[in-house]
């Protein structure tokens, strides 16, 4: 089979290549897929670049990309025969593991592979394992936001952009950032949106709440917006945070959010617990077979130009998720 790879950390022109690979064989209980599309996120080409915090190359060479869709063509002992044919989308591909999804086929644990809606492109489903599965996570992995205030940090991100739209679906009242009116326009049906280089957050978020703050924020850069979400997270309220690009290591003001009574989760998609990531598959599959979601593939790349999809990721222009496709 073909598959990009790379035998070294480093720019993706550099060490990026395509190579053929055995064909892998289904363990017990694992299923090979067939990949159809594979999502590159940007903790795909920080592995690939090894900026990762501890990164090591672990093995003689790495198939990237933990994200993918594509059918199911062979069965591991133990999996149920209907499976065979079944559409999918793929979670934690390449997460600790050496075979991603940026690959003909890829063989991983059979509830790694979850149905995918006739519906759903599978250029759409390689979006669905961490920039929709993290948007559930830090949306509603902790419980149910009916009635509540949200507010989702940069709503035209992969994860925002998503998280906007599950908390509009739970029944939320949702309040957004964003840099640019066409930014606007892409993070989707929030209630209120802000533009965080013409407004002050804090204070307009408190405007809008009447001075209460909201219940949760869904946060992509908590170091870089902490001082902003002392002062507008409710008493009580939750701030799970996916990311902290700005300020790797910031200090935390305890005694502020202690007073409020304020849970602070960072959250990591890869390690769900399986309770927990069962909801949100099937709340994922409810939405897709309902048509209740919108997805956004910023572009799409032949296996070839592997190297072009992961320039295009690290370039941080994209609005929405890039895809390979195979």
């Amino acid at each position: 089979m073909r598959a990009a790879i790379y035998r070294r950390f480093g720019p993706a022109r550099e060490v990026l290549e395509i190579a053929d690979l055995p064909t892998p064989d289904p363990a017990p209980g694992e299923v090979v897929v067939a990949v159809r599309a594979s999502g590159v996120n940007p903790s795909d080409v920080k592995l690939r670049a090894g900026s990762r915090p501890g990164a090591t190359m672990g093995w003689d060479f790495v198939v990237p990309h933990s994200d993918g869709a594509g059918e199911i063509v062979a069965l591991g002992d133990g999996v149920p025969r209907a499976r065979l044919g079944q559409r999918v989308w793929i979670w934690n591909g390449q997460w600790r593991r050496q075979m991603g999804t940026a690959a003909e086929l890829i063989a991983l644990p059979a509830d790694q592979a979850v149905p995918l809606p006739d519906g759903t492109s599978f250029a759409e489903g390689a979006c669905l394992g961490i920039p929709a599965m993290t948007a559930w996570a830090t949306v509603l992995g902790d419980g149910p936001v009916d009635g509540q205030t949200l507010l989702v940090t940069g709503g035209a991100g992969t994860v925002g952009r998503y998280a906007v739209q599950m908390a509009r679906l739970a029944g939320a009242r949702v309040i957004t950032t964003v840099s640019s009116a066409a930014k606007a326009a892409h993070a989707g049906p929030a209630d209120h949106v802000i533009d965080y280089r013409r407004e002050d957050v804090a204070e307009r978020v408190l405007e809008i709440t009447g001075g209460r703050g909201v219940d949760r924020i869904v946060e992509v850069d908590f170091g870089a917006n902490l001082d902003a979400t002392t002062r507008m997270i409710a008493e009580g309220g939750t701030i799970a945070a996916y990311a902290s690009a700005a300020r790797m290591t910031p200090g935390l003001p305890f005694y502020p959010l202690m007073f409020r009574n304020v849970r602070l989760w960072m959250a990591l998609v890869y390690l769900l617990d399986p309770a927990r990531r069962r909801r949100g598959e099937a709340d994922l599959a409810r939405w897709l077979d309902a048509g209740a979601l919108s997805h956004a593939v910023a572009s799409t790349h032949d296996l070839d130009r592997v190297a072009d999809a992961h320039v295009a990721v690290e370039a941080g222009e994209k609005l929405g998720t890039v895809v390979v496709t195979l």
